[in-house]
């Protein structure tokens, strides 16, 4: 049987995360769970009175409904990321993320960054 050597050593689930995400520490990582938490939750909490303003029946399913529930909760989850990323002190974070989640909804993948001025 062959023993880890350091960098085969698997660590826990908040290191693993750390190194995914680049951060400098595991208190960096457990903000970052925050921010996704807090924001989760800020979704759920506003979307039936958004849905009640349009008159929007959520009691049952159907198609448009899963795509409205799409268009007008995915920018405010957006939103809110950064929102309690700058509370949280985490911005610099969630605004990298949101730049590569926007150049992947629009194609553009890595194009600012191979760009010349």
């Amino acid at each position: 049987m062959r023993k880890n050597t350091p960098k085969e050593r698997p660590g826990t689930w908040l290191q693993k995360l750390q190194e995914k995400w680049q951060l400098k520490s595991i208190w960096q990582v457990v903000l970052v769970l925050v921010v996704f938490a807090c924001t989760g939750m800020t979704v759920l909490y506003i979307k039936k009175p958004i849905f009640d303003l349009l008159g929007v029946d959520m009691s049952t399913g159907g198609f448009y409904k899963t795509v409205l529930y799409l268009l007008l909760v995915l920018p405010l989850y957006q939103l809110f990321l950064l929102i309690y990323g700058f509370i949280f002190g985490q911005f610099r974070f969630f605004w990298e993320k949101e730049k590569q989640f926007l150049n992947r909804i629009t194609g553009r993948r890595g194009a600012d960054k191979n760009r010349e001025i």
